[in-house]
C-alpha cells in the first residue's frame, strides 16, 4: 500500500453560486476569449506501469471502484459536452485507459452521437494488440502511445517493468489497424537520458511514427520535480540537431500543445516526417489553450495545474433525472469561466497540484 495519497482537492459544490456574467448558452468560453473544444477524459487512475516521474514503485492508493464514473454516467456527461457545449475532440486517458474493460462501449456511444467528435486515446500500449481492432471498430481515430526509450534496460528502469516488447508490439498493431499517424509520447526523466533521444527519433522515423517529446512537468505523486533536473525544449532540440536537420514546420500550430519541426530528408506516407516538442514549462502555450478536463471520479478541471475542481458526480447521482443535463452544462460553463490566464508554473508562488498526473489524466 502506498504512503502517497490521491490528493483530491475539495471540489466546488453543485450548489455554489456562479458569477452573474457566466454565459448560459453557446460554447465553453472563459473570460480571456478562449473556447474549449478539446476534452481530456480520464477513465481510470490505475496504471500497470510505475514510471519514476509519475508514481512511487508501490503505486498509489487507487480510487474506490464506486467513486469512478460508470460507463453510463460517463456517456451522459460526454453527450452533454458534445451536444450542448461544443466539444469537438475527446481524448481518453488515465492512468492507463486500457484498464477500463468497457472503453469500447464508451467510445462507441460517443462515436454514435449526431455530431461525432474526433476520438483519441493516450495509452502505454500494454495489451493494445488485443484491443486495437475493437477500439477502431468502436470509433477510435487517433492514438498516442507512451515510449520514453528503446533501450530495454533503461525502459525497465524508468517504468519498473520489463515490458518494452509489449509497447513496441502495441505501436505496430496501431499502425496495422490504420491509425495514421501513430504518435509516440516521450518524457525524459533525467538529464542523462538526453543523449539517447536521437536514437528514439531514429526508431520512430524508421517505423513511420511521429515523435512528441514532453518537458517533464511538476505533476509527480512524490512532488520531487525539480526545475534544475528538467530537460528543456532548447536542450532537446539542440541534441536532436546533432544528428538531424530540423526545419520550421510551416503548418499553423493553432491550439496544439506541440510545436513541430520537419525532419529534413525524411518522409512518411503523409508527407515530410515531423517531430514535436511540448514545452509546457519553458514555452507555455496557455494563451491558445482550448482544453477542459474530466477526472475519472467525475470532477471538472479547467487546467492541468488547477487547484480547484467542480464535482459532476454528485449531480449525476443525486439530482432528478430531468435536471441532470442542464445542471452539468451550467456547472461546466461556470468552471470554464473561472479558468486562469495561465498555469503559473514559472511564477514565484506556484504550488504543485495535489493530484498527480495519474489521477488527473494526461
Amino acid at each position: 500500500m502506498s504512503t502517497v495519497g490521491l490528493g483530491i482537492p475539495t471540489p466546488r459544490s453543485m450548489t455554489a453560486a456562479a458569477p452573474s456574467d457566466v454565459p448560459t448558452q453557446g460554447p465553453l468560453r472563459d473570460t480571456f476569449g478562449r473556447v474549449a473544444k478539446d476534452l481530456r477524459v480520464s477513465v481510470t487512475d490505475r496504471c500497470n506501469l510505475r514510471c519514476t516521474y509519475c508514481m512511487p514503485a508501490e503505486g498509489l492508493d487507487w480510487m474506490p471502484n464506486d467513486a469512478v464514473l460508470s460507463a453510463d454516467e460517463l456517456i451522459r456527461v460526454l453527450t452533454v459536452a458534445v451536444r450542448d457545449l461544443g466539444i469537438e475532440r475527446i481524448r481518453f486517458t488515465g492512468g492507463e485507459p486500457l484498464l477500463r474493460r468497457d472503453l469500447e462501449q464508451v467510445i462507441g456511444a460517443v462515436a454514435a452521437l449526431p455530431r461525432r467528435p474526433e476520438i483519441a486515446i493516450t495509452t502505454n500500449g500494454l495489451g493494445l494488440t488485443r484491443r486495437i481492432d475493437g477500439l477502431v471498430a468502436a470509433g477510435l481515430s487517433r492514438i498516442n502511445i507512451s515510449l520514453d526509450t528503446v533501450d530495454r534496460e533503461r525502459f525497465a528502469q524508468i517504468t519498473r517493468r520489463d515490458r518494452l516488447d509489449d509497447v513496441l508490439a502495441g505501436l505496430a498493431a496501431a499502425k496495422r489497424a490504420g491509425l495514421d499517424p501513430v504518435k509516440v509520447n516521450a518524457v525524459l526523466p533525467d538529464r542523462a537520458d538526453l543523449d539517447a533521444i536521437p536514437d528514439l527519433l531514429a526508431y520512430c522515423l524508421e517505423q513511420g511514427y511521429e515523435l512528441r517529446i514532453i518537458e517533464q512537468m511538476p505533476l509527480d505523486a512524490d512532488h520531487a520535480w525539480q526545475r534544475a533536473r528538467m530537460v528543456t525544449a532548447d536542450e532537446i532540440l539542440a541534441t536532436l540537431r546533432t544528428r538531424f536537420d530540423l526545419l520550421p514546420d510551416p503548418a499553423p500550430r493553432g491550439s496544439a500543445p506541440a510545436a513541430t519541426w520537419i525532419v529534413d530528408g525524411h518522409r512518411t506516407s503523409r508527407g515530410p516526417a515531423k517531430v514535436g516538442v511540448i514545452a509546457s514549462v519553458t514555452r507555455p502555450f496557455c494563451g491558445d489553450c482550448d482544453r477542459t478536463r474530466l477526472t475519472a471520479d467525475g470532477s471538472l478541471r479547467n487546467c492541468l495545474f488547477a487547484s480547484s475542481e467542480t464535482d459532476l458526480r454528485a449531480v449525476l447521482r443525486t439530482l432528478p433525472d430531468d435536471e441532470v443535463d442542464a445542471a452539468i452544462a451550467a456547472l461546466w460553463r461556470t468552471d470554464m469561466w473561472q479558468k486562469a490566464p495561465g498555469h503559473e508554473v514559472n511564477a514565484a508562488g506556484f504550488v504543485q497540484p495535489t493530484r498527480p498526473m495519474s489521477a488527473i489524466g494526461g
